[in-house]
């Protein structure tokens, strides 16, 4: 009896999609050394963007944490209308392309890509993008096996992403279900999702984020009061200022959260997944504060997860400026004085920072959600 090692034995392991993606590359170079990059855009059919998620080209990246709007993307679009992969094999047909993306690509000195669209039950998710520094190496018998890899790779990140947000739809539904629906809206949720991985983005270079960790975030993020679903509707829906007791019934849902997101996680099989230490991070950690004065812990500064210090921010500006029940919303300028004056010591300067010096893509965001909000109510 013979042996044979598995040369793709790593996609048995609990690694990240971007590990994932640079064992199949490997073994994909073996056959294909003029494969010089694998990488793949994520699309939200909400916002129309595409978002730069997973690479396989290391220190060699010309387009982390980039976004462009499909309907701007002309000759991706081309794509999806014809329902068929895309050969380039020479890219200079692209040098007059106004896009950053095909700047970028051309300044890096790609000859040559392959595109293949990424689908989960005819629903379209991205693009899987094949490029070599080489032009003219696409030719039909390497294709049949790019085919082969790229469905591969399609196949791992729709598993991984249709579950998550299965989980997210599921605790999206219990949500509703309660009174805190009322709590915080979907423009809320969305909003500060935007927020929060304006955030990381701004914060990549220097924390080290790569686009799978923003992405995440981007989609964990609206689960971070998920505890408030355990909370009383005496104490949730109470107009007047909480009392001490109350308040401290309250404090409550931050531990509560991070137990549904415990349950919920074993009941997905997602619980050894240690890129979801995440989510139980923003549960548990988004009302500790920079001095420590904070709770459910009491930690304070690097102790807090950076995820945790960004959600805090994110979530405190759209409260800041947005109605409620027992307040008018505050200006953009008067919540962002506001985050300033609080920086240092009840939040982590570099994530106001951040936002406050992105007040345009700030107020583009809120644009966006006033338009998907007037659209739902039929509002010309």
């Amino acid at each position: 009896m013979d042996t044979h090692k598995d040369t793709l034995d790593a996609l048995n392991w609990n690694i990240s999609l971007s590990e994932k993606l640079r064992a199949i590359h490997a073994v994909l170079k073996e056959r294909h050394g003029f494969i010089d990059r694998i990488a793949v855009v994520v699309y939200d059919p909400k916002s129309d963007l595409l978002k730069t998620f997973i690479h396989s080209s290391g220190g060699d990246d010309p387009l982390s944490r980039y976004q462009v709007k499909l309907t701007e993307a002309g000759s991706l679009r081309d794509i999806l209308q014809t329902g068929q992969p895309r050969v380039v094999n020479d890219l200079t047909i692209f040098d007059q392309g106004l896009q950053e993306h095909t700047k970028r690509i051309a300044a890096q000195g790609y000859g040559s890509s392959y595109t293949l669209p990424v689908y989960f039950n005819g629903l379209f998710l991205g693009f899987v993008f094949f490029n070599s520094y080489q032009k003219d190496p696409f030719q039909p018998g390497a294709l049949c096996d790019l085919d082969l890899f790229g469905h591969l790779v399609s196949l791992i990140i729709t598993n991984e992403l249709s579950t998550i947000r299965m989980m997210l739809s599921t605790v999206q539904a219990a949500r509703h279900m309660t009174a805190y629906r009322d709590m915080e809206t979907g423009e809320h949720i969305g909003r500060m999702a935007h927020y929060a991985r304006l955030i990381a983005g701004e914060l990549a270079p220097q924390y080290g984020f790569d686009d799978e960790y923003v992405e995440r975030l981007f989609l964990f993020s609206p689960l971070h009061d998920i505890g408030k679903i355990g909370m009383p509707d005496a104490i949730l829906k109470k107009a007047e200022k909480l009392t001490e007791g109350e308040f401290e019934i309250m404090k409550g849902h931050t531990m509560k959260g991070r137990q549904i997101i415990d349950a919920i996680l074993q009941d997905f099989g997602l619980d050894t997944y240690r890129q979801m230490d995440m989510l139980r991070n923003m549960a548990e950690y988004h009302h500790e504060a920079i001095d420590g004065s904070g709770y459910p812990h009491g930690v304070r500064r690097e102790e807090i997860p950076i995820e945790a210090r960004i959600i805090a921010v994110a979530d405190i500006f759209d409260a800041l400026t947005s109605r409620r029940h027992y307040k008018e919303a505050w200006t953009n300028e008067e919540a962002f004085a506001l985050l300033q004056r609080l920086a240092g010591f009840k939040l982590d300067e570099d994530c106001v920072q951040a936002l406050s010096k992105n007040s345009r893509a700030v107020a583009e965001i809120q644009g966006a959600w006033l338009t998907a909000s007037s659209d739902r109510r039929g509002v010309p």
